[in-house]
């Protein structure tokens, strides 16, 4: 009995440091997401792209905020609070962010091509984590966060894909594109 008990206390310990890292490497993504986002609005020349990488700059904060309250509780309490997951607005921007002028204003050769490119494959990394610790934790609250974070950054993996399909699609229309 005594045995079991102990066996069962190292695998609680195990499971909230696993917990404990994930958290912070989502924290420590998100971060950089936003870093990244802050970046590109930053350097673009294009008004619409700025307010793209802007829009997203944003939302990455958000997620660091709704998770440091997580770490918070998880460190005082041991556990996680339910998580508020009644804000997405990722729909909603959706529909500002795939317009004619976006399109015109960058090309798909270009710095903000390159760097939606090297978005999708950030938000892919987060979509990832997210979804494998929805899956293995044991937590119901871990696992609605995390859960309600990997459909979040699918909707922004989603908006970066189709925008960047737009941009391929607009140069083959360029007949400065073609090397003949």
């Amino acid at each position: 009995m005594h045995a079991h008990s102990n066996s069962c206390y190292t695998n609680h310990i195990m499971e909230n440091t696993k917990a404990l890292e994930i958290l912070k490497t989502a924290i420590l993504l998100e971060k950089r997401g936003k870093a990244f986002y802050e970046k590109m609005a930053e350097q673009t020349a294009s008004p619409e792209a700025r307010k793209i990488f802007t829009t997203m700059a944003e939302e990455e904060k958000a997620h660091v905020e709704f998770l440091s309250v997580q770490f918070a509780n998880f460190i005082k309490e041991g556990k996680f609070a339910k998580p508020d997951t009644s804000y997405n607005d990722t729909e909603d921007i959706s529909h500002e962010v795939l317009n004619p002028q976006l399109i015109k204003e960058i090309s798909a050769a270009s710095f903000e091509a390159a760097a939606i490119s090297a978005a999708m494959d950030f938000e892919t990394r987060a979509v990832e984590l997210y979804s494998n610790r929805s899956a293995e934790a044991d937590d119901p609250y871990e696992k609605e966060m995390y859960r309600w974070l990997a459909e979040w950054e699918s909707g922004h993996h989603k908006l970066l894909y189709d925008l960047n399909e737009a941009l391929k699609e607009s140069i083959w229309y360029d007949n400065q594109f073609w090397p003949f």
